[in-house]
C-alpha cells in the first residue's frame, strides 16, 4: 500500500544496530498531518490526497485558503501538499496521519529543498574542467571558456552549463531505509542524508523503485 506524509528535518545523528554497527541517520519529525481533501478518479480523473501540516494563525492565511480548510473542518494549517496514491479508500477527510504510517524496513523517497549556495561558477556548479594551466592560459583558468561556433547557430543553446544561482531547488533522494520509527513523538530515522537545512520541510513517500 502506498503511503505518504509531510515532515520537518531535525538533523543528523548516528544509531547502532544489534551488531554494534554505526548507522548514519537523518531524524525527521513526520506529522501529525490531517487529510484535507480527497481526489477521486470518478470526479477528478485521478486518485490523490491532500495533507495539511503545521498549525498556524488564521490571520496568516488568505480567505480562499481558510475557506478551503473550513470546508474540510480542519484547523488552519501552514503547509498543504497533494500526494498521488493508488488506494485512498482507507483515508477520509479529517483523518490524522502520524509517523507510524511507515515502519522499520520500509523504503522511501524523500523530497526537500536543497541548501542555497548563492552564485557559483561553472566548476563548482556543474563540475566543469579548468582551462589549461600552462602556455599562457591565465588568468582565466576557472572561467567558462568558449561557448560555441559563430556564424552557425549564432547563439547558445538552452541548457548550456554556466555560472549562476546554485542550490535552493527541489531535490529528491530515492530508496532510503527507514531505520527507526517512534510514533509517540512522531520521529522517523532514515539512513543517510536528506536534502535541506535543519528545520526545512520534507515530503516522504513510498519509493518508486522496486528494491
Amino acid at each position: 500500500m502506498e503511503k505518504a506524509i509531510i515532515g520537518k528535518k531535525i538533523g543528523m545523528t548516528q544509531i547502532f544496530d544489534e551488531n554494534g554497527k554505526v548507522i548514519p541517520v537523518t531524524v525527521i519529525e513526520a506529522g501529525p498531518c490531517i487529510v484535507v481533501q480527497k481526489k477521486e478518479p470518478e470526479r477528478d480523473g485521478y486518485s490523490a490526497v491532500q495533507l495539511g501540516y503545521g498549525d498556524t494563525a488564521e490571520r496568516k492565511l488568505t480567505k480562499p485558503e481558510l475557506g478551503h480548510l473550513k470546508k474540510a473542518g480542519v484547523p488552519p494549517k501552514k503547509h498543504l501538499k497533494e500526494f498521488r496514491l493508488a488506494d485512498i479508500t482507507t483515508l477520509n477527510v479529517g483523518d490524522t496521519l502520524k509517523a507510524d504510517v511507515f515502519a522499520e524496513g520500509d523504503r522511501v523517497d524523500i523530497t526537500g529543498t536543497s541548501k542555497g549556495k548563492g552564485f557559483a561558477g561553472a566548476i563548482k556548479r556543474h563540475g566543469a574542467h579548468r582551462t589549461p594551466m600552462s602556455h599562457g592560459g591565465g588568468p582565466v583558468h576557472r572561467h567558462a571558456g568558449s561557448m560555441g561556433s559563430t556564424s552557425s547557430p549564432s547563439r547558445i543553446f538552452k541548457g548550456k552549463i554556466g555560472a549562476g544561482h546554485m542550490g535552493a531547488e527541489q531535490v529528491t533522494v530515492q530508496n532510503l531505509d527507514v531505520v527507526k520509527v517512534d510514533a509517540e513523538i512522531n520521529l522517523i530515522a532514515v539512513r543517510g542524508a536528506v536534502p535541506g537545512a535543519k528545520g526545512s520541510l520534507v515530503y516522504i513517500k513510498n519509493t518508486v523503485k522496486n528494491a
